[in-house]
């Protein structure tokens, strides 16, 4: 593998966070399984399918230095050892105690993709003739800064993940010491308008701005609506989320944590160079 891009795929600061994170090798009761000899080797593979949207992993270049199977396999293992969902929230906890998180407001936005093989989180595209989909569900900070990322069917409506984001908002580490995870406000457009909705969020002191249908055109939003586009349009530069080959939601979610915590990190080097 060129060094030029393992280094951009997997830069040595990125690294020094994840590291930390990976749960230690157990091998195969059935035997035959042996440690990678390079875990940041097994990582940039992971990371280059993920980038380049590579759709099978037997497509794997050589140069990497790690079989197909060994890079699917330890994929895996992360994957049920929970490494994406912690390494999302190490990297806003950067960009936390650096007072680079807008908490002003929340954005909740969603998008939908295709699933090639159908399997666990799919559902009917609404959109797409009926065809087996996926949808991606965001909160995003002020800055569009990914905080929360899920997955659901394609059928399923927008209101209903609103909620179960907004509760999985990470406590993230503040500049001032204490831990931060209550934004001022929530803004939507008006598929997650509803009257139950609104009282929901304002019971738990949030200040509801969004979009009411055959009332407001969704202009009001226009202003804050780019931050959500952007967003979207970070995490689909991740090819691999563009079109999902996975039969298992739970790979799906693991590429889609992973790219959400690509995403921040960004914005963490370039404070740091």
């Amino acid at each position: 593998m060129r060094a030029d891009l393992s280094k951009r795929l997997v830069p040595d600061e990125l690294w020094e966070l994840v590291a930390p994170l990976l749960p230690s090798f157990a091998a195969r009761p059935q035997g035959g399984g042996t440690a990678p000899r390079d875990e940041r080797a097994v990582f940039t593979a992971v990371a280059y399918i993920l980038t380049s949207g590579c759709a099978w992993w037997r497509y794997l270049p050589e140069s990497f230095g790690v079989s197909p199977a060994t890079a699917h396999r330890r994929f895996s293992v992360w994957t049920e050892a929970g490494l994406w969902r912690r390494r999302h929230p190490a990297v806003l906890d950067e960009l936390g105690v650096r007072g680079e998180l807008d908490w002003s407001s929340v954005i909740v936005d969603a998008a939908s993709v295709r699933a090639k093989k159908g399997g666990s989180l799919t559902g009917p595209n609404p959109v797409d003739r009926g065809k087996k989909g996926s949808k991606l569900h965001v909160l995003s900070e002020g800055q569009g800064l990914p905080l929360v990322v899920a997955v659901s069917g394609a059928n399923l409506h927008d209101i209903q993940a609103s909620k179960p984001l907004i509760l999985r908002i990470p406590a993230v580490r503040s500049r001032r010491g204490p831990s931060r995870s209550r934004p001022v406000k929530v803004r939507a457009d008006k598929a997650y308008y509803s009257a139950e909705h609104l009282r929901w969020l304002r019971g738990r002191h949030l200040v509801p701005r969004i979009a009411r249908p055959g009332i407001e055109s969704g202009e009001r939003l226009g202003r804050h609506r780019w931050e959500s586009e952007r967003s979207i349009a970070w995490l689909f530069g991740y090819r691999r989320l563009t079109v999902r080959y996975e039969r298992r939601g739970s790979h799906f979610i693991a590429f889609l944590g992973l790219a959400a915590a690509l995403t921040c990190y960004k914005r963490f080097a370039k404070l740091t160079t």
